[in-house]
């Protein structure tokens, strides 16, 4: 019988944060300047009319208005009207 515990178990797991990844605001919703719409890695969404694209790919909005999803040539874009 041993008398030592098995060793290495807790740091071959994985212990990373989540990422809250995806879309935050739905589709006809009133948002206000500096909100968050998407967070995304890569651009799946493209910004539109009143939305801006932060450094990590993040879509906010830039002023107030009403969010609209869209879709031109398979590509999806997002806009605040």
């Amino acid at each position: 019988m041993s008398k030592k515990k098995q060793g290495g178990k807790l740091t071959q797991q994985k212990r990373t944060q989540p990422k809250y990844l995806g879309v935050k605001v739905a589709d006809g919703q009133r948002v206000s300047p500096g909100m968050i719409l998407i967070r995304q890695r890569g651009t799946r969404y493209g910004a539109s009319d009143g939305v801006k694209s932060g450094r990590d790919h993040t879509l906010y909005s830039t002023k107030t208005g009403v969010v609209k999803f869209k879709q031109r040539l398979s590509k999806k874009y997002v806009s605040v009207i």
